[in-house]
């Protein structure tokens, strides 16, 4: 299988994934900006959306989105962990925290990595991430990972998005068991191992 991504991007989460489940991918550098690949693709042939990340499967079909494609890519080694069985109430919590990671804090990032969003947008922007990120904070101080004991795909998708705090100047000195978080993951060598594979990893353990 073939994961078009960008270094960092939210693409870094279905890598981490796919690492920590043995699944080996091809690997192909999207320019976000100008919308080409690595090879010289036009990406917007590839993905009409325009963004990352993109499975395409063996079978040549394309897969699109995070949250799908992290538990795509669960499944097909179910003895990972990596996601709950489907069907089983844990699999749906998987869903809930992959879909409240992705609405509430993985979009709340967007305008503040444009330049030409106004400072009263960015203040605000960044208010509302502290109050999405004191949930996670209240979760993450009763148990090491979001579902409980055991990393999942929610892990490596929060890992990736709340690496872009400090890029974008966000504190999250308020959220000590966030942060603890963030430095357990990142010691993970799948997660190393992503990391590396996208020239990231003094970036993103400075």
């Amino acid at each position: 299988m073939k994961l078009y991504y960008s270094p960092g991007a939210c693409s870094l989460s279905p890598h981490i994934v796919a690492l920590e489940a043995g699944i080996p991918l091809q690997l192909e550098k999207v320019d976000g900006k100008a919308k080409r690949t690595e090879h010289g693709a036009d990406f917007w042939q590839i993905n009409p959306k325009g963004y990352v990340p993109v499975l395409v499967l063996d079978s040549g079909e394309v897969l699109t989105e995070g949250p799908a494609i992290v538990q795509y890519l669960a499944d097909q080694k179910p003895a990972s962990g990596l996601a709950p069985a489907n069907g089983t109430l844990p699999r749906y919590h998987l869903q809930e925290m992959l879909g409240y990671i992705n609405s509430e804090i993985h979009k709340s990032y967007s305008p503040l990595f444009k330049p030409d969003t106004p400072e009263a947008t960015r203040a605000e922007r960044k208010e509302y991430l502290a109050k999405r990120y004191q949930f996670i904070e209240g979760v993450l101080a009763k148990q090491p990972f979001l579902l409980g004991d055991k990393f999942t795909a929610a892990d490596a998708y929060l890992f990736t998005v709340t690496n872009w705090a400090k890029p974008v100047e966000l504190d999250l000195s308020a959220f000590p068991s966030l942060l603890a978080f963030q430095k357990r993951v990142a010691a993970r060598p799948a997660v190393q191992a992503a990391l590396e594979a996208e020239g990231l990893v003094k970036k993103a353990l400075a």
